[in-house]
């Protein structure tokens, strides 16, 4: 059913220490599998680790399959593990969003990723696995005694609200399903207006797998969630602290992850006519690879930006799947409106290197939806963000921009589900104002260099990812230790990796007077008819 590559296992790094071999496991959906590919390159080219990527093939979109591609091409170290997903009838979920029907077949195929993950030189040392497929695989990798470490891919605060949900049904379980205003233990109250509308309906396919996704947390070996200490400190920390539930592994802010750059195959027609703009003109206007806005929205949206006086590059949408959408641009907007806006405005159909563009010069203000790649590009760019979030978890990450400072959300404007339409007055007043707005301008910049100094060498970010990668690392060590137990002229023991405890690492620092354990600490285990006492490590790791 499935076929694996074996990953460059000789190399060495790092005290001589074998390569850790991490294998990610992503979902569907451009919002998470962008993010994934991205740990992929940190970790193998950053962190001196051997990386697979389990991919389940057909995508479901042309854009997740270009970016596999595209990856794979440009960075020939990471490996790709092809799953062939068990047979399933869709025809179950009739209706439903495709992506979340995409997470229930690869949910459902879980107990076939085993061969990907065991046996010989390919063998992982940790799984990381897509928060939408945590409760499935968590328990696959358990019966491996492989560490699974579980990858939020948007912001802490919706990864906060995700493992605080269930404790929040539990205590209003004589209430039914019903959810109300969520206020999120150390972090904030998210309204119920903000709350995904899909978890609404308690019998939703995506909201039975967030639900036990939510409740399976507790399990895994750690957590990593795209974020990052200065973007939201409250949220970080309440998922640290053990604020927001209790028993949860270690968390690791890990954000904004790097883009990976891949060779273009082409220039992006977009980035002559951007050459062209004055500094800080160009309002970017994008609502992401997920959705598409409903054709009166649209016209409205179109007026506005004319209204605005401003310069624009504007990335449209037809339909939910890039695959299924054969509109043209002229049928969306009209041959009118787009001989009017000639030279002052640009609006393409084409997959644009996002990025890239808000780090151009001519950008002033990035008009989103508030996907949180989308955000965390921002917020690395130092672009201010017009929030306009339309489903998901979107709202709560235009919570997160509000309260950093980093732009502006008109929260009265509708979402998908609701009744009524943004008016092009509405979207032009708001324009003006945030492009005149010279302290969230300001802000904007702030947020920047925070971002760049997480991800600096000794930033938050890069020190979290090194953790991961150490306790990758050791675990690895110790499982070849046990297989030679003479490899050191000394017998030792394995201990699983688990959240609670850990072997010491190899380049502990010795402990010190005060820092010695007590009976407590210890953990006692059995090898070759020995009684071995060792040091529950992670304590100290807390100091």
């Amino acid at each position: 059913m499935c076929s694996a590559a074996t990953p460059n296992s000789g190399d060495r790094a790092g005290r001589g220490s074998p390569r850790p071999h991490v294998v990610l496991l992503p979902s569907a959906g451009m919002g998470h599998l962008v993010p994934f590919t991205r740990l992929a390159t940190a970790l193998c080219s950053g962190h001196g680790c051997d990386v697979s990527v389990v991919t389940a093939l057909p995508t479901v979109s042309s854009a997740e399959a270009r970016h596999l591609a595209a990856l794979f091409a440009a960075f020939p170290a990471v490996r790709r593990l092809e799953l062939d997903l068990a047979s399933f009838d869709e025809s179950e979920f009739a209706g439903a969003d495709p992506f979340y029907v995409r997470y229930e077949a690869i949910r459902r195929s879980a107990s076939l990723i085993t061969p990907l993950l065991a046996g010989g030189a390919s063998a992982a040392s940790a799984l990381v696995a897509d928060i939408a497929l945590a409760s499935v695989v968590i328990p696959v990798a358990k019966e491996l005694r492989l560490p699974c470490y579980v990858f939020f891919t948007a912001s802490a605060t919706m990864f906060s609200f995700l493992a605080y949900l269930p404790t929040y049904l539990d205590a209003n379980a004589g209430g039914g399903h019903a959810i109300g205003d969520v206020d999120v233990p150390g972090v904030c109250c998210v309204p119920m207006s903000s709350v995904p509308q899909a978890l609404h309906d308690r019998y939703d396919i995506f909201t039975r797998q967030f639900i036990a996704n939510g409740r399976s947390l507790a399990n895994a070996d750690g957590l990593l969630v795209n974020a990052f200490d200065a973007l939201e400190p409250e949220a970080v920390a309440a998922l640290r602290q053990g604020t927001v539930v209790a028993g949860l592994p270690p968390v690791f802010a890990v954000g904004p992850l790097s883009p990976a750059t891949f060779p273009a195959k082409d220039s992006g027609s977009y980035f002559p006519w951007l050459d062209a703009q004055p500094a800080r003109s160009v309002v970017y206007v994008s609502f992401g690879s997920r959705k598409a806005l409903p054709r009166d929205q649209l016209s409205e949206l179109a007026a506005g930006l004319e209204a605005s006086g401003h310069r624009f590059l504007w990335v449209v949408k037809g339909a939910v799947v890039d695959r299924d959408d054969a509109s043209e641009i002229t049928e969306l907007l009209g041959e009118g409106f787009l001989q009017r806006i000639h030279g002052r405005g640009l609006v393409t159909m084409a997959w644009v290197r996002q990025e890239e563009v808000l780090n151009h010069p001519a950008v002033g203000l990035f008009i989103s939806h508030c996907g949180w790649n989308s955000v965390t590009e921002a917020a690395a760019s130092g672009v201010p963000v017009l929030a306009w979030p339309r489903f998901a978890d979107q709202r709560v990450n235009a919570g997160v921009v509000a309260r950093a400072g980093l732009g502006a959300w008109a929260e009265r404007w509708s979402w998908e589900g609701e009744d009524g339409v943004v008016s092009a007055e509405d979207v032009a007043g708001k324009v003006k104002s945030v492009m005149a707005d010279e302290a969230v301008r300001k802000t904007a910049a702030s947020v920047r260099e925070a971002s760049a100094r997480a991800v600096a060498a000794g930033g938050t970010s890069y020190r979290s990812l090194s953790e991961l990668v150490r306790r990758c690392r050791n675990g690895l060590v110790t499982k070849e230790t046990i297989s030679n137990p003479t490899a050191t002229g000394e017998s030792q023991a394995a201990l699983t990796p688990s959240s609670t405890l850990g072997s010491i690492p190899n380049d502990a620092p010795s402990i010190k007077q005060e820092q010695q354990p007590t009976d407590s600490q210890y953990i006692e285990v059995e090898h070759d008819n020995k009684r071995l006492k060792f040091v529950a490590w992670q304590d100290f790791d807390k100091n």
